[in-house]
């Protein structure tokens, strides 16, 4: 199914992004060895690959991939930095997921 592969690559793409930026994070801010910015830089490489997987054009990928990001970014923090999202994290979180939804699969003529 389309809508299950466009999901599971924005998924896999943001999980990608979050790493890779978390360990470059981690490298810098949390003075841990230059292999973790490396790594860090590998997974965002694949992250880039991934998002090249979608079948939308350029703009529309990365739009409605933001609204992803956002929500992926807040489960990342709660599961990462132990950040419990609130209610309004949530009800914002919904928010970009109809949006995507709206980007990516509204009718077009």
């Amino acid at each position: 199914m389309n809508i299950l592969r466009t999901i599971s690559l924005f998924i896999l793409a943001a999980l990608a992004e979050l790493g890779g930026a978390y360990l470059i994070w981690k490298w810098i801010r949390g003075s841990q060895t230059a292999v973790l910015g490396l790594l860090g830089i590998g997974l965002l490489f694949v992250y880039a690959l991934t998002q090249t997987l979608q079948t939308f054009n350029f703009g529309r990928v990365f739009a409605g991939y933001g609204g992803v990001f956002i929500v992926m970014a807040m489960l990342w923090g709660w599961r990462v930095d132990g950040r419990l999202p609130d209610r309004w994290d949530w009800i914002g979180a919904a928010i970009c997921l109809v949006g995507v939804a709206v980007i990516l699969w509204a009718p077009r003529r």
